[in-house]
Formats: structure tokens, sequence, C-alpha cells
């Protein structure tokens, strides 16, 4: 393989009704993961050596059958992990249910400038009120930001104090043409993350992991040269069955190929290349936390 792998991110439906404008999902097309096509995947991932997946969306907790995508990962012997956006009394409650099964859960939210730009309305504290809802032994504040000023960093850093959240930090990475519908600059949404960061920092210990990852946004950015090979550590499977080795990937084979076929293009090296966007999202694991 051409960087091992021990966990998938796998989607199970392919809308959202989130629509951030600035989301840079790979999959936009409606419908649910099928039992059968997820069974199949995780008996392909089994194969491979993943020994987790993470439950991604759109969102996971409006699929009809999440208790059994959860149930059938266990049967496997793998663990399982969710992303979600839950906040309407259904979706908490549907979350609530499988809670105490996964091992982890990690809830999305937006700043104040986040949430304008992507006319969204997922604030922090609904995000935290979700985690204190949900059994489970690790809960995530994946925050989203953009224009964080100190006194909303204050804030951030009191809805999570003492309550054993952890707190993962994403950058919005505006792209050039969003940054010229706004009368904006690569460089100045550079500058607008060096004061976004300098907030955070007075109230979160920002690692120095998540520093240099911020360092490589800045310099591909910056960069006209060639980008990286595709280094993903986690592979990706859509709703509809398809894996990648990242989920931004061109290059794709179904759970339903022959073993061979699936065996053979895992083991190939990745083909794809780092780019900004999909390096805002897809980032190595060691460098995906901000603790408070």
């Amino acid at each position: 393989m051409s960087v091992p792998v021990r966990t998938a991110l796998v989607s199970t439906a392919g809308h959202c009704e989130v629509a951030c404008s600035f989301c840079f999902r790979a999959d936009r097309a409606r419908g649910f993961l099928t039992t059968a096509t997820y069974t199949r995947a995780l008996s392909r991932l089994k194969e491979t050596g993943v020994e987790g997946v993470c439950l991604t969306g759109g969102e996971p907790t409006h699929h009809p059958e999440l208790r059994q995508l959860v149930r059938l990962a266990l049967q496997f012997g793998m663990t399982v992990s969710m992303v979600t956006s839950a906040r309407s009394d259904s979706e908490v409650s549907a979350l609530a249910e499988v809670g105490h099964l996964l091992t982890n859960v990690t809830v999305s939210a937006d700043s104040q400038g986040a949430m304008t730009l992507g006319r969204t309305t997922r604030t922090a504290a609904s995000a935290v009120a979700t985690l204190d809802a949900v059994d489970t032994p690790s809960k995530v504040l994946h925050l989203t930001y953009w224009d964080v000023d100190g006194e909303e960093a204050t804030q951030l850093a009191g809805l999570v104090a003492g309550k054993g959240i952890d707190v993962q930090l994403s950058p919005v990475l505006l792209s050039e043409d969003a940054l010229r519908r706004d009368g904006q600059s690569v460089q100045d949404s550079l500058m607008q993350r060096v004061r976004d960061t300098a907030a955070l920092g007075q109230h979160f210990r920002l690692s120095n992991g998540y520093r240099a990852y911020l360092d490589d946004l800045r310099r591909m950015q910056l960069s006209a040269e060639e980008s990286h090979p595709c280094r993903s550590a986690t592979l990706y499977v859509s709703a509809k069955g398809e894996v990648r080795h990242c989920p931004y990937g061109a290059s794709e084979i179904s759970v339903h190929a022959p073993r061979t076929e699936i065996r053979a293009f895992l083991d190939a090296p990745a083909t794809d290349r780092v780019v900004p966007d999909c390096a805002a999202i897809c980032r190595p694991a060691t460098r995906d936390c901000a603790a408070a």
C-alpha cells in the first residue's frame, strides 16, 4: 500500500443539508449508503488491515439504519467514530442512541465569521450541548474558524473548560475566486489567519504540529511549484461504495470489484496531488488537535 492505513472515512450519505458555502466536500449526490454496500466495504477494508471506521456525511444521524451501521463495523472487529453536525432533537437523539458504542464523537461548529461566510448556524455552544448529551469516551469540538477576535476566543475556551472536550481547529480556506469576489487577495487571507491564530493562541495550547500544518498551508498557497503527492493515511469510501486514497482523489475503485483489483489499487502509489483545498481538511492526525 502506498501509505499504511488503519482507518477509513465512510460517507453515510451523498448529500448534506448544512451546505456550507466554503465546503470542499468530495461528493454531493443524493441517497444513503446501503447496508449491502457498507457490509461489502467493511469486508474489503478489514482485509487490507483497516482497524477503524469514521462515519461521516452528509449527516450520519439522518441515516435510517445508523445503529445497524455501527453494529456491523463492531461485528467486523473495528472501532467506530463519527463526525456530525447534529443539532436538532431527532439528530441528537439518534446520536445518543449509539454514543456508547462509539470510541469518539466529533461535532462540527463554525466561528461567528465562518458562519457568516458559510451561511450556517452551527454555533460552538450548540455543538457543546450535543456533546454533553452523548455518552462516549472521547469528545471533540471541531471548529472551522475565520475572523476570530479575543472576545470570541475567550467565549470558546469557556465553553469547553472542564468538560473533557478536545478542540480541533480548521481555518476557512477561501479559493482565489471567492477571495476576488470578496475584494481580497491571498495575502489578505493569510494575514487574517495570523490574526485568528494569535487570538486563539491566547486561550488554546496550539501544538507545534498544528502550527507546522498552518505553515504548510501558507507555503502551498504562496508557491507556484508542483504540489506534493497525496500522503493520506485514511482511506475514503463514498456513499456509492467507491474507495479512494482520500476523499478528494480522482482515482477510485468500487468495493464490488474483485479482491485482487482492490488490493492492486491500494498497493499502487497514489496519483493524486496535495493542494491547499484538500490539505485544509485532510491532514495528518498528529496535527489534528489544539487542546484547551
